[in-house]
Parts: structure tokens; sequence; C-alpha cells
């Protein structure tokens, strides 16, 4: 029967596992968070939290082993001592239990998530964005093709290739899907369908899939922790968290789900009513798109100053990575339906940001960087 994470034995586990004094049970505090798995931040002393989270089972008690990923990409770090300078960028983890799926890992008090904080400040300043964007270039073109890193992920033949079906959900409407979707998922599914090229650019998408370094495959900005005191440090060292569903796989998605994440700050802001047309409602934004340009550039330009290779190895690269980042809209769209149930006219705007970026890459990158792809390029070119 497998063991169950409570707040009632968490502590009794805890102590089983090594991972404190039995006379913490007395003082530790528990606090619940709200997240896909069960997740309880432990209070073990004013100064030191961990966060102990337990992945879902299924009924014949098997998960879909996300956590043996996360937990690989330690044993990655260890295998390989000439990545150990990745270890300022990746979460601490303190104890994997394999046979409960149950993972302990250091919470930073002193971070907050990225998303949190462009929602609560609503400024970009560029340096977090060139942070990013050199750190996520660094762990794509470090193991760019390196065959025995390759060969480390091949190892574990149940988690070492995840990559998402893009069409998943995006299915045809059939009599079936009527009782597995709210009405509001099929309002979506409708509009979607009724794009024909917007099917033909994901599926072509998904042939162009180029495997070719380790990618985080969830890089979104609540899974990039901030320093708190960022702005008093000269360099910000930021966190990437949550490794659950890296692989080795194609880094033009990583670095369109962060493109995807950044635009969400945009149209999470938009100003949305019936008698709005989408084109007003997008310029009315809380956060206009032009605030977001100099990181987004700045994204980019960085990254592909210290990957220099990938444009080599895929010219396409930059108008993969808007297509990639439309795609990453459409599932945006799907987590809504399946969390709130709701697709309104902030997920029509969403899904037509999507389908332009899907459809017409280089035209869009234009529009959502304020430059051409030729000038991104030179730009990157040009930076010391």
């Amino acid at each position: 029967m497998t063991f169950l994470l409570s707040g009632e034995n968490v502590f009794d586990y805890l102590i089983e596992r090594g991972l404190c004094e039995s006379e913490v049970k007395s003082l530790g505090k528990i606090e619940p968070k709200i997240a896909k798995n069960f997740n309880l931040l432990i209070n073990l002393s004013d100064e030191e939290q961990i966060l102990v989270k337990q992945e879902p089972h299924n009924r014949s008690g098997e998960t879909a082993g996300e956590f043996a990923r996360e937990w690989r990409i330690r044993q990655f770090i260890q295998q390989f001592s000439e990545l150990d300078s990745w270890r300022t960028w990746l979460p601490e983890v303190i104890d994997f239990d394999l046979a409960n799926s149950i993972m302990a890992i250091t919470y930073y008090q002193d971070h907050q998530n990225l998303a949190d904080f462009y929602s609560q400040e609503n400024i970009f300043p560029e340096q977090i964005a060139k942070t990013i964007g050199s750190m996520v270039a660094t762990i794509h073109r470090t193991t760019f093709k390196r065959q025995e890193y390759q060969d480390f992920f091949a190892q574990a033949t149940d988690t070492s290739n995840y990559f998402p079906d893009l069409l998943k959900g995006l299915e045809r409407i059939s009599p079936e899907i009527f009782g597995q979707v709210p009405s509001d998922g099929l309002k979506f599914l409708t509009l979607y369908q009724r794009y024909e090229s917007l099917g033909k650019a994901i599926a072509l998408l998904q042939k162009s899939l180029q495997p070719c370094c380790l990618v985080h495959n969830d890089l979104k900005l609540n899974n990039l922790l901030l320093p708190l005191d960022w702005e008093q440090t000269d360099s910000i060292e930021l966190k990437l968290i949550d490794w659950e569903r890296s692989s080795w796989g194609d880094p033009a998605f990583d670095l369109g789900m962060l493109v995807s994440s950044y635009l969400s700050c945009w149209l999470g802001s938009l100003v949305v009513s019936k008698t709005l047309a989408i084109e007003e409602s997008l310029r009315l934004a809380m956060t206009p798109l032009e605030l977001l340009q100099p990181s987004l550039v700045n994204l980019l330009t960085t990254y592909l100053t210290n990957f220099p290779q990938i444009l080599e190895q895929q010219p396409d690269f930059p108008r993969r990575v808007m297509q990639f980042a439309g795609l990453a809209l459409i599932h945006t769209i799907q987590s809504l339906l399946q969390y709130q149930k709701s697709f309104n006219n902030t997920g029509i705007c969403m899904l037509q940001v999507a389908k332009t970026l899907l459809c017409r890459p280089e035209i869009s990158m234009q529009t959502i960087f304020g430059k051409s792809e030729a000038e991104l390029i030179s730009l990157s070119k040009s930076i010391n």
C-alpha cells in the first residue's frame, strides 16, 4: 500500500529519514503549499525551511516519474565534475525517496519567483533578462551534442525522452469529448479548429524537433527564483527550479516557453470587454508589450551571444522559438481550462496571438521584439 504524506505524519517521516531531530517535532511548523503535487513547507527553525513534496499516485500506486527526473539532474552534476558550477543555479535536493515518490528540497526564504516579482512590481529590469539568457544558453551550449551526456540520460529509458505530444488535447471534436471537457473547452476547441493552418503549423513543428542538449521543458517565470536583494549585488544569481520534466530535447522549446511566459504578463493584463475589439484590448493592456520588449530583446540576444553555435546548426532557430512560444500560449489556455474551466475574451486574445506566432513567425518577431530577425541576430553578434 502506498504511503501517503500528510501534516500528521510528516515529522515522523523526516525523523525516520534522518532529516531532522526528534525534538523538532514539537517546535516545527507546517504550512501547506498549493501545487500540482502534495507540498508541505516545513519550518525547522527561524532560519531553516524545507519543502517536502509527494508526487501523485494513480489507483495502481504508480506515478509519472517526474521526481525521478529532478533527482537525475543532481546525479548528472555529481557524475560530471566539470558541471559543478551549475550548482548555484539548481535547487538543493536534500533527499529523494523513490519508493514513495517523496522529495525534500531546501526552501529559499530569501528568494521570490520571478512571475510574482513582475506581477507585483510591473517592472522588467533588463539585467534580469540578460541573466536568464546567459544561464539558459550555458546549460544548452555546455551539453550541446555531447554524446557522454546524452548517454547518461539515455540510461533511464523510462524517463530520458520526455517530450510532450504537441497536439495533445487538440484532437478533432468527437462525440466522446463532450463528457471530457467543460463547455468553455468546447468553445476553445471550436475556435482553434476553425483555423486549419494552426493545426498544420503545430504538426510541422512536431516534425521539426531537434533533440540535441539538456532542456528543462518547463521554463516558466514561476520556476525562476530571484534573490530579494538582487539590486544590492554585482551579479544576479537566479535559481532554476522544478526540473521534473527535464530531458534530452530541443533548446528552441525552452526559449519559446520563456518568451511565452513573458508574453503572458502582457496578455494577462488585458482590458477585456464584449464591446472592445481584440486590437483595442491589446492596446489597453495594463502591462503594455512595449514595457516587455527590452527584456525580450535582451533575453534572446544574450542567449544567442552565449550560444552562437545554435545559429550555425539551426539557422531557423529564432523562428522556431517564436512558434514554440505560440504553442506554449495554447498550452496556457489548456491549463486555464483544466483548472479554472474558463475561456473568456482574454483566452481569445491569447489564441489570436498564438496563431500569429505559429503561422507567421518572421512577421510576429518584429511585433513581439520590435526588431526584425536580422536585427536581433546582428545585435547578438555585437554584444561583448
